[in-house]
């Protein structure tokens, strides 16, 4: 009797200690994200920063060279056979003169939960120019942007860090990797520790101006598609 009391009282005290240790990883990560998004803010009009609509994101929104813009930070601690990864999307929202969407997603290997790309119905061959582990996705493979003109704007695919460039008729994105956690806290503890991590400034304003240039070709290519 006094056994199973006793092992009641432990197992309700593991549990306890273990729903503690789960809330305060996730508001280190959510104070992390934010923590990376302070310096950014000096590149905006209007900035502000607030928290996502799930669990671990900021988000940076504001006015930069005139455009609308937003910088998220996501944590992603889904996959299993990899460690946790901090993802940087920046994204111009707003109408942009495309009847599809074109997705190209580096080195794909599973659901990704910043993005819609599994959802895409067709896959396209990889076009010349692309990086060759790129893998593209339209919901319209006729309809989609040039990929030749995309072809011109890849250079943060060229290395390890380039994850994701989606062009939808609403915007346009690019999503990068910002770090993964570390890999001793999370080896003993499960931890997705990202408090290392940093992000510099200017690679967030690179990420826009390229957006902004791939934005300025799209019009230009509607204008004159030939």
């Amino acid at each position: 009797m006094w056994q199973v009391i006793i092992g009641t009282g432990l197992a309700i005290a593991l549990g306890a200690l273990l729903t503690r240790h789960a809330i305060a990883s996730s508001r280190r990560r959510r104070a992390e994200s934010g923590r990376l998004l302070d310096a950014a803010a000096a590149l905006f009009e209007q900035s502000r920063i607030s928290e996502g609509a799930t669990a671990g994101t900021h988000v940076l929104t504001g006015r930069y060279r005139g455009s609308d813009a937003e910088v998220k930070m996501v944590a992603d601690t889904l996959p299993l056979r990899k460690l946790p990864s901090l993802w940087l999307m920046v994204t111009l929202p707003g109408p942009m003169p495309v009847k599809a969407t074109l997705d190209l997603m580096m080195r794909p290997a599973g659901p990704t939960t910043f993005s819609n790309f599994d959802h895409l119905s067709v896959t396209v061959p990889t076009p010349a120019g692309f990086p060759k582990d790129a893998v593209i996705r339209t919901d319209d493979a006729i309809q989609m942007p040039d990929p030749g003109l995309v072809a011109r704007h890849l250079r943060h695919f060229e290395g390890r860090h380039g994850k994701e460039l989606l062009i939808t008729p609403k915007g346009l994105r690019i999503v990068m990797l910002a770090g993964e956690a570390d890999r001793a806290r999370y080896g003993v503890f499960r931890q997705a520790d990202f408090s290392d991590i940093t992000v510099a400034p200017d690679m967030i304003a690179d990420c826009l101006d390229l957006l902004m240039d791939l934005r300025d070709d799209i019009k230009a290519w509607h204008r004159n598609p030939a």
